[in-house]
């Protein structure tokens, strides 16, 4: 029988080659493709932080340690090394054989230093004296420490030799003679990353980097030598680092120092981009880093910096065409959405619809002299967000506020600590999360005065308090004033704020308390009340699969002929389509314009089918390690546009790939007697056409803008 799991790290990589390959689909608009390449660098750097990092650490430790999977660490950082060359090589091919020629011929051509005319160098040579020249510290390495390099900074390297007859500082401040003469600079980032050229040919537009003119002009640091050879290079080091939950008060500091040590840890992974030998083995000795960690980049190591391209004039064309985010027709514009809640739920699915909602929704609790609290969770919130300044406003109002604020978002630490110390010099009462669990739950609750009693309105969703990410992340909310998701709210909050027995939420799934055991057991009841004649039926979207009790659950479920259907996005161990095993199971995953990143749940559950969306992947992270939560969407409106949102995922064959047994990911077989489905085009389309529909209701003319 095949293996029951895939290797985690291995199917992550798997995920990231699913990104890879939108960027190599020419259909796509050329700037677009140019920021899939640049998703995919920027996964992989926190990739071989986190991951890479953990699995070097477990082969020092326990070497001989197999995963679920059956692979040793050894055997994991093996496939790690094969894998990601092989897709860093398509990524650069395509970037340079593909999508630099394609710029050319609309007219944005990149210039490599030595393609400089005459005319450029001499402008180059002028910006590089008075810009660039005093932000750069040439770092020598014939010292008795070897110079810090930074995690993920760009670095030029230079091999000097010294021109005779000119006495110079290696005499004068004399290091190992032995050593090279080496010397680093960063690359600095204060400056413009993408540097426009005069050219004689007004056809065409030349740029270059600002890594280039450094290696050009990098000679000017060095009086006295001449630049023999020069190498970029990045080197990412372990940020898998985990603040001491016992700190007590000085846990802000804790936490600082952590990321402190992430500059300075130790490294993974080595890029570098250039034909320097002597620099390169120089540096993977230093850095101690075998053969499969050094990783050669024949085109542009930070391929981030030519996004800048996205706000040059005239390059709209280069985009996808603008896709608007739609106002929800059936919630007020100008007045609070009280009357409206108390009447029935509501659902928000961003970003075709838009934000703002959630962030009226708090500032009309802010100033509603009705509003008496106002409690909520944040995770990553992101920078000059409405919704602190809202709480803010709260505060200042003579509201209670509470906010429950997650400093443990990995790589969002500096941030959180920031507006979170914001949030209590303001007068908010913040709760810097639980001692050993991420609180990773989004949910608010907004207590209110009424005629008649005290009544609560809670806002539920799978995605984070962040007006940015929401531009671009797909998820769901729901509005409610159900009293008794209100009443498992307050239990909620009353139990991660306070001390509390845990109390039984007759709705809400909490993780680590409850939500996987309430999974396995509706998986379970699906597969008891599955027969031949009736299957059963699960359908579930996530980003990652990789729980195992979790798994083998829908392992049986499988072998009880319950149908199992999964959009997966990201991670996924489950093997599927294995005879006696999983071959009810079907798993899709889709990567297009938005992030994936709604977790919706159904259960057919005979005739009385049950939908859920969450906060939570089913991961061991998710439902052993964090707070989280499960809400069930109960409003009959609100359950059918929710199944209709999940629905419209399982019939694309546009940007759907399947997972096979043997682990590789295929696209779905396109079209054919089958309508073409592109679900994110299909689920604007709706709400585009909803949109409009409700404005025409009002008696409103829309004007939607098109290219």
């Amino acid at each position: 029988m095949a293996e029951q799991f895939f290797n985690r790290e291995l199917s992550w990589i798997e995920f990231n080659a699913r990104v890879l390959k939108q960027a190599l689909k020419k259909e796509i608009p050329l700037l677009e493709r140019l920021t899939f390449l640049s998703i995919v660098s920027s996964n992989f750097d926190e990739f071989f932080q986190v991951r890479v990092a953990a699995t070097k650490r477990l082969l020092e430790t326990n070497p001989d340690t197999k995963d679920v999977s059956g692979l040793t660490p050894l055997a994991v950082l093996s496939g790690i090394s094969e894998r990601c060359h092989e897709l860093l090589k398509k990524q650069q091919d395509c970037l340079i054989n593909e999508i630099l020629p394609e710029l050319k011929k609309e007219g944005l051509e990149y210039l490599r230093m030595e393609d400089y005319s005459t005319l450029q160098k001499d402008f180059l040579q002028t910006y590089f004296k008075s810009v660039v020249f005093p932000l750069l510290t040439p770092l020598r390495t014939d010292t008795q420490t070897f110079p810090h390099i930074i995690n993920l900074n760009l670095y030029a390297a230079f091999l000097l030799k010294p021109i005779s007859g000119i006495k110079t500082s290696s005499e004068i401040l004399k290091g190992d003679d032995d050593s090279p003469r080496i010397a680093f600079v960063e690359i600095p980032g204060k400056v413009n990353n993408l540097i426009w050229l005069p050219t004689e040919n007004q056809a065409v537009r030349q740029f270059t980097l600002i890594d280039d003119v450094v290696q050009c002009f990098g000679r000017l640091l060095f009086p006295g030598f001449t630049v023999e050879e020069n190498l970029l290079f990045k080197v990412v080091r372990d940020a898998d680092f985990a603040v001491d939950e016992d700190a007590g008060p000085d846990f802000i500091n804790a936490m600082e120092n952590v990321l402190i040590q992430r500059k300075s840890s130790f490294p993974v992974q080595l890029l570098y981009s250039g034909k320097s030998t002597k620099i390169l083995n120089f540096l993977q000795e230093k850095l101690e880093l075998e053969e499969d960690d050094v990783y050669e980049v024949n085109g542009i190591i930070s391929i981030s910096k030519l996004t800048e391209l996205r706000d040059a004039e005239g390059t709209e064309k280069l985009t996808f065409e603008k896709w608007e985010h739609f106002y929800p027709g059936d919630l007020p514009e100008d007045e609070p959405f009280w009357d409206t809640l108390r009447l029935q739920d509501k659902i928000l699915h961003v970003p075709y619809e838009s934000y703002d909602p959630v962030v009226k929704f708090l500032n009309d609790a802010a100033k509603d002299e009705n509003v008496l609290a106002i409690k909520m969770t944040l995770y990553r919130t992101g920078r000059d967000s409405p919704i602190v300044q809202a709480l803010e406003r709260a505060v200042q109002n003579g509201k209670q506020v509470v906010v429950l604020v997650e400093l443990k978002a990995r790589f969002d630490e500096e941030r959180n600590i920031a507006w979170a110390t914001e949030l209590e010099n303001a007068g908010a009462t913040v709760i810097y999360g639980l001692v050993n669990l991420k609180v990773h739950a989004k949910i608010l609750m907004v207590i209110r005065r009424e005629s008649d009693s005290i009544r609560r309105y809670v806002h539920l969703s799978t995605g984070n308090y962040n007006t940015k990410t929401a531009r671009l992340y797909s998820d769901i909310s729901l509005f409610t004033a159900n009293p008794e998701i209100a009443n498992d709210a307050t239990q909620f909050f009353n139990l991660v704020t306070g001390y509390s027995t845990l109390q039984k939420m007759n709705l809400f799934g909490m993780a680590p308390v409850n939500l996987k055991s309430n999974l396995i057991s509706m998986i379970e009841r699906e597969a008891e009340r599955s027969t031949p004649a009736h299957p059963g039926l699960i359908m579930a979207k996530m980003n990652n699969l990789t729980h195992t009790e979790v798994i083998s659950a829908l392992y049986k479920a499988s072998r009880a002929g319950v149908k199992i259907l999964l959009n997966v996005r990201g991670i996924c161990m489950l093997v599927p389509g294995v005879k006696g095993l999983s071959e009810n199971i079907q798993v899709i995953s889709i990567v297009d314009r938005y992030l994936e990143h709604s977790r919706i749940f159904y259960f057919q559950n005979g005739n009385s089918p049950e939908l859920y969306c969450s906060s939570a992947d089913w991961m061991n992270r998710n439902l052993d390690r964090r707070i989280e939560l499960m809400f069930p969407i109960l409003g009959k409106n609100t359950f059918d546009e929710v199944k209709s949102i999940l629905d419209t995922y399982f019939k694309d064959n546009v940007n759907a790939s399947y997972l096979t047994q043997g682990g590789e990911w295929k696209d779905v077989e396109r079209y054919k007697s089958d309508e073409k489905c592109s679900a994110q085009l299909d689920l604007y389309k709706k709400y585009k056409k909803k949109y409009e529909k409700a404005g025409k209701s009002r008696g409103i003319e829309f004007k939607v803008r098109r290219k």
